[in-house]
């Protein structure tokens, strides 16, 4: 086996930052999330609101509005090259951005997404789209990813089995996203989380709801407003200014393989809400996981993470389930199969991660996975999954063995051929 990779180092450095701050908001129900914005333009009059409306995208058009408290500054059609929600980014939502930086200096931003987008796109975009040769973020800081949830509609959203296309809002021909999977994903990313309003039960169960994004999300600020009147001044405070972004933490996929909290291990019911943390260092027994993917997410709302099968130990398989569906895909190779002239290619956050958790024998092989419900046993979590590692008796007999296990999973998770980025996902499966 390889040995462990070198920690590398890392200077900081802290100035002065002068530039207009952006505040990006997200949430699937547009009703909840304007009435953030709104509240946000009360506060400051000379916020500036942006808004894209997608309903014609795939026609390659899309509605423009910018705003501010006092009304409405721009509303234009634009016409787009392709109908699909990068080219919306690239095209005419960063450079946009830009463009109200330098007619409107000093006022600061708020851009609100359509219900449709990941939060996450617009980071991507933000890192790696250039405007006028170079990065928005040389003109504007990106302060805070703020996702709001509509307390009346988290839990259906959650639960939901229907896809974005099924719906009538899919963003694009190829978008198969389910609604779930969108949700899930708006949560996960934000560094704040507005729970708006209260639950049909009652009181008791919006609490609940307070607790469960503190499990699906326990990186996250979290904000509740209910009541008929909302303090503009304290809901600012909360969410403006507060630099809360990170821009180099990872997406959800490379979270866990970086180091940084994949989940919150609390299997001890709070308000019904259960969140208990699988890890291990021996592979999953292909057949055995196989046979119980099904149980294992039956009480679930959400699981993610990452792991190792015997019959494949080269590749890192993320698993993602929501709304009833489970998808699991390549994350690229470990770093033990490497040779080791290729881990200066990887982040330095993942060879970090795994010079401090490197294992003898395993490398930095390992299970890692998250399973957040109600009401579930995490006992019998923890059993059904630990049943399906491989017994001492088949770790004896070695991986040569292992590869040749009969697998239900075989051609599923493809490697490059080349040795893809730690943030590359080369497709998630359904298994």
């Amino acid at each position: 086996m390889s040995s462990s990779p070198q920690a590398p180092t890392r200077a900081v450095t802290a100035d002065a930052d002068t530039r207009p701050s952006l505040t990006v908001l997200s949430g699937f129900w547009p009703a909840a999330t304007f009435a953030v914005a709104r509240t946000l333009l009360a506060a400051d009059t000379s916020l500036l609101l942006v808004r894209h409306d997608l309903a014609g995208i795939r026609d390659g058009l899309v509605r423009r509005v910018v705003r501010t408290g006092a009304g409405i500054v721009e509303d234009e059609q634009v016409t787009l090259r392709h109908g699909c929600v990068s080219c919306t980014l690239r095209e005419d939502v960063l450079p946009t951005l830009v463009r109200l930086t330098r007619t409107h200096p000093g006022q600061d931003l708020v851009l609100m997404l359509p219900e449709v987008v990941e939060p996450e796109a617009v980071a991507a975009a933000c890192a790696h789209c250039l405007v006028d040769g170079a990065p928005i973020t040389d003109l504007i800081r990106v302060d805070s990813y703020v996702t709001v949830v509509d307390a009346e509609h988290l839990l259906d959203g959650l639960a939901s089995t229907d896809d974005l296309k099924t719906l009538g809002i899919a963003a694009a021909d190829n978008d198969d996203r389910a609604l779930a999977d969108v949700v899930v994903r708006q949560i996960e990313y934000a560094d704040t989380l507005v729970l708006w309003g209260e639950s049909r039960e009652g009181t008791y169960d919006t609490s609940r709801l307070s607790v469960l994004l503190q499990r699906m999300a326990p990186w996250a600020t979290q904000v509740r407003v209910h009541g008929d009147i909302v303090d503009a001044d304290t809901l600012t405070r909360q969410l403006r200014h507060t630099h809360r972004h990170r821009p180099e933490t990872p997406g959800i996929f490379a979270r866990g393989l970086q180091g940084y909290t994949l989940g919150a291990h609390e299997p001890e019911p709070d308000y019904g809400v259960v969140s208990a943390v699988f890890r291990a260092r021996r592979p999953f027994h292909p057949q055995r996981l196989h046979d119980v993917l099904e149980d294992v997410n039956a009480e679930m709302i959400r699981s993610r993470g990452h792991l190792w099968l015997a019959s494949q130990p080269d590749t890192v398989i993320a698993w993602e389930f929501a709304g009833g569906g489970l998808a699991m895909g390549s994350l690229g190779h470990w770093l033990v199969s490497l040779p080791e002239a290729h881990w200066e290619h990887v982040d330095d956050q993942r060879r970090l991660a795994a010079a401090l958790d490197w294992d003898p024998y395993y490398g930095d092989r390992h299970q890692h996975l998250v399973f957040i419900g109600l009401d579930t046993d995490p006992v019998h979590l923890h059993r059904t999954l630990a049943d399906c590692l491989l017994t001492d008796a088949e770790l004896a007999d070695g991986e040569e063995t292992w590869r040749t296990y009969p697998d239900p999973f075989t051609d599923c998770f493809p490697l490059a051929a080349a040795e893809p980025t730690d943030t590359d996902k080369e497709g998630a499966r359904p298994a």
